[in-house]
């Protein structure tokens, strides 16, 4: 009989450790789902979801430690920070005073992209060849585009003004102020109204100008005999223009093999 108590006494102790091992995974008198009252659950299988969080068989979530904590800078017990604002105001206190809405800056941005849309299809419009030729028409001038920086501008600006001059080998070399200009001439001409250029410039040296490959904006094809750019995607170049007088602005493009390709820094 005595040891007969030991035995259940034994085995009480059991069942009561299988409890307390169990009370991480399930509250303490809650029964697991399908299991029959007086009966042990099997323990839940337990998911690895990602390196900090554990999760088991019945939802329950376990947290295991950060392995970045010591990069996390944690702080000590000892240090009790205020509490933060509900997220809502947190993030209008960060709003400055006067800053424009939404709205607004949405509005500018319409108003900006239609600016551009109508500069695009104006310049495409006129792009349109001298018959017989290359040449843009009207009156062989770019219009200015607004949506460039003004260095482009000036560039673009500065190649208009002898955009219809005549050709002759060596003018605009000895100076900018010439009465005809041939390539190196003519590019030199458009560069300096930019400021990027103090001197004119030959074919050959403009191989050297600026940094090596295409810009963004303004990209010049120079060798030792000919040279020309695109500002802005649209050729100037003297040859293939359709006349004496026409335009050095040109629609389409040309072969660009033979030629060092070189663009100023940032454009």
């Amino acid at each position: 009989m005595r040891a007969r108590r030991q035995a259940v006494s034994a085995l009480g102790c059991l069942l009561a450790a299988l409890a307390v091992a169990a009370c991480g995974e399930a509250k303490v008198g809650s029964v697991p789902t399908g299991a029959k009252v007086g009966t042990t659950a099997p323990a839940p299988a337990v998911v690895i979801v990602n390196p900090t969080r554990a999760v088991g068989g019945n939802g329950s979530v376990k947290e295991v430690a950060d392995p970045q904590e010591a990069d996390s800078f944690p702080a000590s017990g000892s240090v009790h920070h205020v509490a933060a604002a509900a997220p809502a105001k947190a993030g209008a206190t960060a709003i400055a005073a006067g800053a424009p809405s939404n709205a607004e800056v949405q509005h500018e941005l319409e108003q900006m992209q239609a600016v551009e849309r109508s500069a695009k299809q104006a310049q495409q419009h006129r792009l349109v060849p001298v018959p017989g030729g290359e040449s843009i028409g009207g009156n062989g001038t770019l219009p200015i585009p607004a949506n460039v920086p003004e260095v482009v501008q000036k560039v673009i600006a500065g190649a208009n003004e002898i955009a219809d001059f005549p050709y002759v080998f060596g003018g605009g070399h000895a100076s900018f102020i010439d009465n005809a200009y041939d390539c190196s001439g003519s590019v030199s001409y458009a560069l300096a109204a930019g400021g990027l250029l103090s001197a004119p410039e030959t074919s050959g040296t403009l191989e050297s100008w600026g940094v090596p490959g295409p810009g963004k904006y303004i990209t010049v094809y120079a060798n030792a005999g000919h040279t020309y750019m695109y500002v802005d995607g649209i050729l100037y170049d003297t040859a293939g223009r359709s006349g004496v007088y026409a335009s050095r602005w040109q629609v389409g493009g040309t072969d660009n093999a033979g030629y060092v390709v070189r663009h100023y820094p940032g454009l």
